[in-house]
Protein backbone atom coordinates (compact mmCIF):
# COMPACT_ATOMS: atom_id res chain seq x y z
CA UNK A 1 0.00 0.00 0.00
CA UNK A 2 1.21 3.52 -0.77
CA UNK A 3 2.21 5.73 2.15
CA UNK A 4 -0.59 8.26 2.58
CA UNK A 5 -1.07 11.55 4.36
CA UNK A 6 -3.89 11.55 6.97
CA UNK A 7 -4.70 15.18 6.17
CA UNK A 8 -4.80 14.53 2.42
CA UNK A 9 -6.90 11.40 2.95
CA UNK A 10 -9.42 13.33 5.05
CA UNK A 11 -9.59 16.19 2.53
CA UNK A 12 -10.06 13.77 -0.38
CA UNK A 13 -12.82 11.96 1.49
CA UNK A 14 -14.67 15.19 2.32
CA UNK A 15 -14.40 16.31 -1.30
CA UNK A 16 -15.77 12.95 -2.51
CA UNK A 17 -18.67 13.04 -0.06
CA UNK A 18 -19.48 16.63 -1.04
CA UNK A 19 -19.45 15.71 -4.72
CA UNK A 20 -21.70 12.72 -4.03
CA UNK A 21 -24.14 14.95 -2.14
CA UNK A 22 -24.28 17.43 -5.03
CA UNK A 23 -24.83 14.65 -7.55
CA UNK A 24 -27.77 13.47 -5.47
CA UNK A 25 -29.74 16.55 -6.55
CA UNK A 26 -29.78 15.30 -10.16
CA UNK A 27 -31.33 12.19 -11.77
CA UNK A 28 -28.96 9.26 -12.11
CA UNK A 29 -29.05 9.16 -15.91
CA UNK A 30 -28.16 12.86 -16.11
CA UNK A 31 -25.18 12.17 -13.85
CA UNK A 32 -24.16 9.27 -16.08
CA UNK A 33 -23.97 11.71 -19.01
CA UNK A 34 -21.64 13.87 -16.92
CA UNK A 35 -19.54 10.80 -16.06
CA UNK A 36 -19.18 9.96 -19.75
CA UNK A 37 -18.02 13.51 -20.45
CA UNK A 38 -15.44 13.22 -17.69
CA UNK A 39 -14.33 9.89 -19.15
CA UNK A 40 -13.80 11.52 -22.53
CA UNK A 41 -11.58 14.13 -20.90
CA UNK A 42 -9.55 11.43 -19.14
CA UNK A 43 -9.09 9.60 -22.42
CA UNK A 44 -7.91 12.78 -24.12
CA UNK A 45 -5.50 14.01 -21.43
CA UNK A 46 -4.34 10.91 -19.51
CA UNK A 47 -1.73 9.82 -22.02
CA UNK A 48 -0.25 7.05 -19.84
CA UNK A 49 -3.49 5.11 -19.47
CA UNK A 50 -4.66 5.87 -23.02
CA UNK A 51 -1.51 4.33 -24.47
CA UNK A 52 -1.75 1.33 -22.13
CA UNK A 53 -5.37 0.74 -23.11
CA UNK A 54 -4.59 0.98 -26.82
CA UNK A 55 -1.62 -1.37 -26.43
CA UNK A 56 -3.83 -3.99 -24.76
CA UNK A 57 -6.58 -3.53 -27.34
CA UNK A 58 -4.18 -3.74 -30.28
CA UNK A 59 -2.76 -7.03 -28.99
CA UNK A 60 -6.24 -8.44 -28.25
CA UNK A 61 -7.89 -7.39 -31.52
CA UNK A 62 -5.06 -7.28 -34.08
CA UNK A 63 -7.51 -7.14 -37.00
CA UNK A 64 -9.40 -4.08 -35.75
CA UNK A 65 -8.63 -0.71 -37.40
CA UNK A 66 -7.05 1.98 -35.23
CA UNK A 67 -10.19 4.10 -35.23
CA UNK A 68 -12.25 1.24 -33.79
CA UNK A 69 -9.64 0.55 -31.11
CA UNK A 70 -9.76 4.20 -30.08
CA UNK A 71 -13.56 4.12 -29.93
CA UNK A 72 -13.51 1.03 -27.71
CA UNK A 73 -10.79 2.50 -25.49
CA UNK A 74 -12.59 5.79 -24.95
CA UNK A 75 -15.92 4.09 -24.21
CA UNK A 76 -14.12 1.77 -21.77
CA UNK A 77 -12.93 4.77 -19.73
CA UNK A 78 -16.43 6.24 -19.85
CA UNK A 79 -17.85 2.99 -18.47
CA UNK A 80 -15.32 3.09 -15.64
CA UNK A 81 -16.40 6.63 -14.71
CA UNK A 82 -20.06 5.56 -14.89
CA UNK A 83 -19.27 2.75 -12.46
CA UNK A 84 -18.37 5.27 -9.75
CA UNK A 85 -21.79 6.92 -10.18
CA UNK A 86 -23.51 3.54 -10.07
CA UNK A 87 -21.96 2.78 -6.67
CA UNK A 88 -23.26 6.05 -5.24
CA UNK A 89 -26.79 5.58 -6.56
CA UNK A 90 -27.23 1.83 -6.14
CA UNK A 91 -28.44 2.10 -2.52
CA UNK A 92 -31.09 4.60 -3.58
CA UNK A 93 -32.32 2.74 -6.64
CA UNK A 94 -31.89 -1.00 -6.07
CA UNK A 95 -34.49 -2.31 -3.59
CA UNK A 96 -36.53 -5.48 -3.31
CA UNK A 97 -39.48 -3.68 -4.93
CA UNK A 98 -37.52 -1.93 -7.70
CA UNK A 99 -34.55 -4.11 -8.72
CA UNK A 100 -36.41 -5.71 -11.66
CA UNK A 101 -36.79 -2.28 -13.31
CA UNK A 102 -33.03 -1.90 -13.59
CA UNK A 103 -31.61 -5.44 -13.59
CA UNK A 104 -32.51 -8.20 -16.06
CA UNK A 105 -31.43 -11.80 -15.49
CA UNK A 106 -30.20 -13.90 -18.44
CA UNK A 107 -29.36 -17.60 -18.46
CA UNK A 108 -29.42 -17.51 -14.67
CA UNK A 109 -31.67 -20.47 -13.86
CA UNK A 110 -28.94 -23.06 -13.31
CA UNK A 111 -26.88 -20.65 -11.19
CA UNK A 112 -29.94 -19.82 -9.10
CA UNK A 113 -30.59 -23.52 -8.49
CA UNK A 114 -27.01 -23.95 -7.26
CA UNK A 115 -27.35 -21.02 -4.86
CA UNK A 116 -30.76 -22.15 -3.60
CA UNK A 117 -29.41 -25.64 -3.01
CA UNK A 118 -27.15 -24.15 -0.36
CA UNK A 119 -24.18 -26.44 -0.97
CA UNK A 120 -21.64 -23.74 -1.70
CA UNK A 121 -20.34 -22.13 -4.88
CA UNK A 122 -17.68 -19.82 -6.27
CA UNK A 123 -18.76 -16.98 -8.55
CA UNK A 124 -16.23 -15.20 -10.76
CA UNK A 125 -16.41 -12.16 -12.98
CA UNK A 126 -13.99 -9.65 -14.47
CA UNK A 127 -13.36 -5.91 -14.60
CA UNK A 128 -16.31 -5.62 -16.93
CA UNK A 129 -19.56 -3.66 -17.03
CA UNK A 130 -20.58 -3.03 -13.43
CA UNK A 131 -19.04 -5.76 -11.32
CA UNK A 132 -20.31 -3.99 -8.19
CA UNK A 133 -23.99 -4.35 -9.14
CA UNK A 134 -23.61 -8.13 -9.44
CA UNK A 135 -23.06 -8.83 -5.74
CA UNK A 136 -25.30 -5.96 -4.67
CA UNK A 137 -28.28 -7.33 -6.60
CA UNK A 138 -27.74 -10.86 -5.30
CA UNK A 139 -27.77 -9.54 -1.74
CA UNK A 140 -30.90 -7.51 -2.45
CA UNK A 141 -32.63 -10.69 -3.63
CA UNK A 142 -31.79 -12.33 -0.31
CA UNK A 143 -28.76 -14.35 -1.38
CA UNK A 144 -25.89 -13.17 0.86
CA UNK A 145 -22.50 -13.59 -0.72
CA UNK A 146 -18.91 -12.95 0.27
CA UNK A 147 -16.90 -10.88 -2.20
CA UNK A 148 -13.11 -10.61 -2.16
CA UNK A 149 -11.90 -7.07 -2.83
CA UNK A 150 -8.74 -5.04 -2.42
CA UNK A 151 -9.16 -2.27 0.18
CA UNK A 152 -9.06 1.30 -1.13
CA UNK A 153 -5.86 3.07 -0.03
CA UNK A 154 -7.78 5.98 1.50
CA UNK A 155 -9.25 4.47 4.72
CA UNK A 156 -12.12 6.99 4.91
CA UNK A 157 -13.26 6.34 1.35
CA UNK A 158 -12.75 2.62 1.90
CA UNK A 159 -15.11 2.66 4.90
CA UNK A 160 -17.67 4.71 2.97
CA UNK A 161 -17.66 2.43 -0.07
CA UNK A 162 -17.69 -0.63 2.19
CA UNK A 163 -20.91 0.64 3.80
CA UNK A 164 -22.51 0.97 0.36
CA UNK A 165 -21.37 -2.47 -0.74
CA UNK A 166 -22.64 -4.17 2.42
CA UNK A 167 -25.93 -2.27 2.77
CA UNK A 168 -28.07 -5.13 1.39
CA UNK A 169 -26.22 -8.00 3.07
CA UNK A 170 -23.18 -8.58 0.85
CA UNK A 171 -20.03 -9.17 2.93
CA UNK A 172 -16.75 -7.77 1.63
CA UNK A 173 -13.56 -9.65 2.47
CA UNK A 174 -10.19 -7.95 2.29
CA UNK A 175 -8.00 -9.49 -0.38
CA UNK A 176 -5.12 -9.46 2.07
CA UNK A 177 -5.07 -12.68 4.10
CA UNK A 178 -8.42 -13.94 2.82
CA UNK A 179 -7.50 -17.62 2.44
CA UNK A 180 -8.51 -18.84 5.91
CA UNK A 181 -11.82 -16.95 5.79
CA UNK A 182 -12.56 -18.30 2.31
CA UNK A 183 -12.06 -21.83 3.60
CA UNK A 184 -14.58 -21.25 6.38
CA UNK A 185 -17.16 -19.79 3.98
CA UNK A 186 -17.03 -22.76 1.63
CA UNK A 187 -17.01 -25.24 4.53
CA UNK A 188 -20.29 -23.65 5.60
CA UNK A 189 -21.72 -23.86 2.06
CA UNK A 190 -21.50 -20.13 1.38
CA UNK A 191 -21.11 -18.32 -1.95
CA UNK A 192 -17.66 -16.80 -2.49
CA UNK A 193 -17.18 -14.18 -5.23
CA UNK A 194 -13.99 -13.10 -7.01
CA UNK A 195 -12.96 -10.62 -9.65
CA UNK A 196 -10.82 -13.19 -11.39
CA UNK A 197 -8.95 -11.32 -14.13
CA UNK A 198 -6.18 -9.68 -12.12
CA UNK A 199 -2.49 -10.30 -12.76
CA UNK A 200 -1.30 -12.92 -10.25
CA UNK A 201 2.40 -12.11 -10.39
CA UNK A 202 5.30 -14.27 -11.56
CA UNK A 203 4.10 -17.29 -9.54
CA UNK A 204 0.61 -17.33 -11.04
CA UNK A 205 -0.63 -19.88 -13.54
CA UNK A 206 -0.22 -18.61 -17.09
CA UNK A 207 -3.30 -19.36 -19.20
CA UNK A 208 -4.54 -17.94 -22.54
CA UNK A 209 -6.52 -14.71 -22.46
CA UNK A 210 -7.17 -12.97 -25.79
CA UNK A 211 -4.39 -14.94 -27.45
CA UNK A 212 -1.72 -14.12 -24.87
CA UNK A 213 -0.68 -15.92 -21.72
CA UNK A 214 -1.87 -14.09 -18.61
CA UNK A 215 -0.78 -14.77 -15.02
CA UNK A 216 -3.88 -16.01 -13.18
CA UNK A 217 -4.54 -16.87 -9.53
CA UNK A 218 -4.54 -20.56 -8.66
CA UNK A 219 -6.60 -20.05 -5.49
CA UNK A 220 -9.99 -20.18 -7.22
CA UNK A 221 -9.36 -23.58 -8.76
CA UNK A 222 -7.74 -24.90 -5.60
CA UNK A 223 -10.71 -23.85 -3.46
CA UNK A 224 -13.18 -25.36 -5.94
CA UNK A 225 -11.29 -28.67 -5.96
CA UNK A 226 -10.85 -28.82 -2.19
CA UNK A 227 -14.52 -28.12 -1.42
CA UNK A 228 -16.00 -29.72 -4.55
CA UNK A 229 -18.13 -26.70 -5.42
CA UNK A 230 -19.10 -25.40 -8.87
CA UNK A 231 -17.54 -22.28 -10.38
CA UNK A 232 -20.08 -19.87 -11.91
CA UNK A 233 -18.76 -17.38 -14.49
CA UNK A 234 -21.02 -14.33 -14.77
CA UNK A 235 -21.21 -10.66 -15.65
CA UNK A 236 -23.22 -7.47 -15.16
CA UNK A 237 -23.39 -5.59 -18.48
CA UNK A 238 -24.78 -2.08 -18.89
CA UNK A 239 -27.68 -1.69 -21.31
CA UNK A 240 -27.19 1.44 -23.39
CA UNK A 241 -26.26 4.59 -21.50
CA UNK A 242 -28.67 4.18 -18.58
CA UNK A 243 -28.70 2.76 -15.06
CA UNK A 244 -29.90 -0.51 -16.53
CA UNK A 245 -28.07 -3.86 -16.54
CA UNK A 246 -28.12 -7.41 -17.81
CA UNK A 247 -26.84 -9.95 -15.30
CA UNK A 248 -25.98 -13.23 -16.96
CA UNK A 249 -23.99 -16.45 -16.70
CA UNK A 250 -21.55 -17.49 -19.42
CA UNK A 251 -20.52 -20.89 -18.05
CA UNK A 252 -20.70 -23.13 -14.99
CA UNK A 253 -17.86 -25.54 -14.19
CA UNK A 254 -19.12 -28.48 -12.14
CA UNK A 255 -16.87 -30.82 -10.11
CA UNK A 256 -17.72 -33.65 -12.50
CA UNK A 257 -16.18 -31.60 -15.34
CA UNK A 258 -12.67 -31.57 -13.89
CA UNK A 259 -12.50 -34.98 -12.20
CA UNK A 260 -11.52 -36.73 -15.43
CA UNK A 261 -8.69 -34.31 -16.28
CA UNK A 262 -5.03 -35.02 -15.62
CA UNK A 263 -4.50 -31.35 -14.69
CA UNK A 264 -7.77 -30.28 -13.05
CA UNK A 265 -6.36 -27.03 -11.69
CA UNK A 266 -5.22 -25.89 -15.11
CA UNK A 267 -8.53 -27.03 -16.63
CA UNK A 268 -10.58 -24.92 -14.17
CA UNK A 269 -8.32 -21.88 -14.52
CA UNK A 270 -8.29 -21.99 -18.32
CA UNK A 271 -12.03 -22.54 -18.54
CA UNK A 272 -13.14 -19.71 -16.27
CA UNK A 273 -10.65 -17.38 -17.97
CA UNK A 274 -12.14 -18.40 -21.32
CA UNK A 275 -15.60 -17.67 -19.90
CA UNK A 276 -14.52 -14.14 -18.98
CA UNK A 277 -13.09 -13.63 -22.47
CA UNK A 278 -16.38 -14.81 -23.97
CA UNK A 279 -18.48 -12.11 -22.36
CA UNK A 280 -15.83 -9.42 -22.93
CA UNK A 281 -15.89 -10.18 -26.66
CA UNK A 282 -19.66 -9.65 -26.71
CA UNK A 283 -19.06 -5.98 -25.87
CA UNK A 284 -15.38 -5.06 -25.45
CA UNK A 285 -16.22 -1.42 -24.69
CA UNK A 286 -17.26 -2.47 -21.18
CA UNK A 287 -13.92 -4.05 -20.24
CA UNK A 288 -11.31 -2.09 -18.26
CA UNK A 289 -8.53 -2.22 -20.84
CA UNK A 290 -6.24 0.10 -18.88
CA UNK A 291 -5.60 -2.41 -16.10
CA UNK A 292 -2.35 -4.38 -16.32
CA UNK A 293 -3.74 -7.83 -17.04
CA UNK A 294 -0.60 -9.01 -18.88
CA UNK A 295 1.95 -7.33 -16.59
CA UNK A 296 3.97 -10.47 -15.74
CA UNK A 297 5.28 -12.76 -18.44
CA UNK A 298 6.13 -16.48 -18.34
CA UNK A 299 9.82 -17.35 -18.22
CA UNK A 300 10.04 -18.49 -21.83
CA UNK A 301 8.92 -14.99 -22.98
CA UNK A 302 11.39 -13.08 -20.83
CA UNK A 303 14.46 -11.68 -22.57
CA UNK A 304 17.64 -13.13 -21.03
CA UNK A 305 20.12 -10.59 -19.65
CA UNK A 306 23.68 -11.04 -20.91
CA UNK A 307 26.27 -10.28 -18.26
Amino acid sequence: MKQSSPILDQATYLAARSAAMMLGFFPVNANLRTARGFGSLLWAFDKKHRLRGLENLRASFPDFPQKELERIGQRSIQHFCELALDVIFSTRIIHVETWHKHVHLHNFQAAMQIILRGQGAIMVTGHYGNWEILGYTMATLGFPSYSVARPIDNPHIDAWVLGVREKRGQIILSKRGVTATAQDILKNNGVLCFIADQDAGPKGMFVPFFGRLASTYKSIGLLAMQHQVPVIIGYARRRGDLFDFDIGVTDIIYPADWRTHDEPLRYITERYTRGIETFVREDPTQYLWIHRRWKNRPRHEQVPINI
